[in-house]
């Protein structure tokens, strides 16, 4: 019989200003065996289950997790964040508790769980609360506070302006500068966003100008091909890697995540050689070569830093952003994770992922990869058998 304690309960809030994703928190726990021994380095099934009211209430939410122990046998998962059973975990009412959080495992990575430990949540993660709750009432007027030191008397200053080449950083001839995210629209080569895009089934897409080329400012949404022929929508677990046709899912098998991150695809849904010559994109558009992906990251100062100017700005997209980050080309790249041939899907908030066309050989392609916290571009070639986002650029 497994056991599992439950030592530590860490609230790890990540909030994101869109509505349609996930908030979540993490849940830390040990487990041991039957002779109480620590069950280390292993894979194991979790459930996660959400009930309302009492330790054998109402489920509101449910989830599974495939997670791995440590040398200490602790396991950690992020609830709010895994495959998807019931519920609707950004509608709970936390202020309308208590809840309990039960947790059923699988030591042997399956889904032939037994019942381990149902425990209160006897705090909920203040940001979760706060997404449902009230404004209270208005507070009295405070004092009034004493008058501030009289500031030193300053100085006439004449300085000259210089703007970068890309039109994303105002230099002073003090030698101080500031960059300032957006101006390079002003900027010929790097225009405001294009022309709208659609697709074959009618989503709508954002497109910019970089230099001389016009690319899809959001990541590709399609179930079908631009002749109207459908897409097969294939559940991604263990038997993914057997694939050896078109496919698509979603990060977690979770529709909701394509709204902002898009679907991601194997490399048979985006290779003619193995599609039956068909294209993934919209008509006049493709997915681009590995040259094509340099070219734009040569034009936007080289693989060092491209990655600045190409990742969504906003820090409540990112796990962690640096803050050389300014989407100044408004690529608007985010962090959409990947899925790969073990079966596990990873990256989610962490790492953009896109495809090129171009083979390294026959098992393997080039991807082209932004992280968080990281100026430079990641060059790798992957399995055909992941599946990774997809960003179109028009042909030339």
């Amino acid at each position: 019989m497994m056991k599992i304690f439950t030592f530590l309960v860490a609230f790890t809030v990540s909030t994101l200003i869109y509505a349609q994703l996930p908030q979540n928190f993490s849940y830390q726990a040990v487990v041991r065996g039957a002779n109480n021994a620590l069950l280390s380095n292993q894979i194991v099934g979790i459930k996660i289950s959400l009930l309302k009211g009492t330790e054998n209430g109402q489920s509101v939410y449910s989830e599974v997790h495939t997670a791995t122990t440590n040398a200490n046998g602790l396991v950690s998962i992020a609830v709010g964040g895994g495959t998807f059973l019931e519920g609707n975990f950004i509608k709970i009412d936390w202020a309308n508790g208590p809840y309990f959080v039960k947790t059923e495992i699988d030591p042997q990575g399956g889904t032939n769980y037994s019942l381990v430990t149902t425990t209160q949540l006897l705090s909920v993660p203040y940001a979760l609360y706060a997404a449902n709750s009230q404004p209270g009432p208005k507070g009295d007027k405070g004092e009034k506070g004493d008058q501030g030191t009289p500031g030193k008397d300053g100085k006439e200053e004449f300085q000259q302006l210089r703007v970068s080449a890309t039109g994303d950083t105002l230099y002073l001839t003090n030698g101080n500068f500031v960059i300032v995210p957006g101006l390079s629209s002003s900027n010929d080569t790097i225009s405001s966003y294009g022309p709208k895009l659609f697709d074959v089934e009618g989503n709508e897409y954002k497109t910019v100008k970089i230099g001389n080329q016009l690319w899809m400012a959001e990541n590709l949404r399609t179930s079908s091909f631009n002749d109207g022929v459908t897409i097969p929508n294939v559940f991604a677990d263990n038997n993914w890697n057997n694939l050896k046709s078109a496919a698509w899912c979603s990060y977690n098998n979770d529709e909701k995540f394509e709204i902002i991150y898009g679907k991601l695809y194997n490399w048979y849904a985006l290779s003619p050689k193995t599609n039956g010559n068909k294209n993934i994109c919209p008509v006049g558009w493709h997915v681009p070569r590995d040259k094509e992906w340099l070219t734009l990251y040569e034009y936007l100062g080289g693989v060092e830093v491209a990655a600045n100017k190409l990742k969504h700005a906003d820090p409540y997209c990112w796990m962690y952003l640096n803050e050389e980050a300014s989407n100044s080309s408004k690529f608007s790249g985010l962090p959409g994770g990947f899925f790969n041939r073990e079966g596990n899907f990873d990256g989610l908030f962490s790492v953009c992922m896109w495809w090129s066309s171009t083979e390294n050989d026959v098992t393997s392609v080039w991807r082209f990869l932004v992280h968080a916290g990281a100026s430079q571009i990641d060059m790798k070639y992957f399995p055909k058998e992941d599946a990774a986002s997809i960003r179109c650029v028009k042909d030339l």
